[in-house]
């Protein structure tokens, strides 16, 4: 069993136009991707290679969008304002899927 690949917290995880959760929670682990809310529910959850996740185009550096089991989901994570740009939660996300085995968009 491998460690945790990508762990975040604090995340505000919407279903496009409604929001399901602005404390959720995005792990890659052992080749899937698990999306939980803020109480530990899990929302959604996908072998990372079936999920595709990039950064749209009209989104700050701290928005990704993942679609996991055919479902557009846009992740907001929190920026930590002592870390440098390359090290945003959302890059080491799309990271942690690309190595994962998830499609990048």
């Amino acid at each position: 069993m491998r460690e945790t690949e990508f762990s975040e917290t604090g995340v505000r995880i919407d279903r496009w136009a409604r929001s399901l959760t602005r404390a959720g929670q995005v792990t890659v682990k052992d080749g899937r991707v698990v999306l939980l809310t803020s109480y530990g529910r899990e929302i959604d959850s996908a072998p990372a290679g079936t999920v595709s996740a990039g950064r749209p185009w009209f989104a700050g550096a701290d928005a990704t969008v993942a679609r996991v089991n055919g479902t557009r989901y846009r992740l907001t994570m929190p920026r930590r304002p002592d870390k440098p740009d390359d090290a945003t939660p959302a890059r080491r996300f799309l990271e942690a899927v690309r190595r994962a085995g998830g499609r990048r968009d």
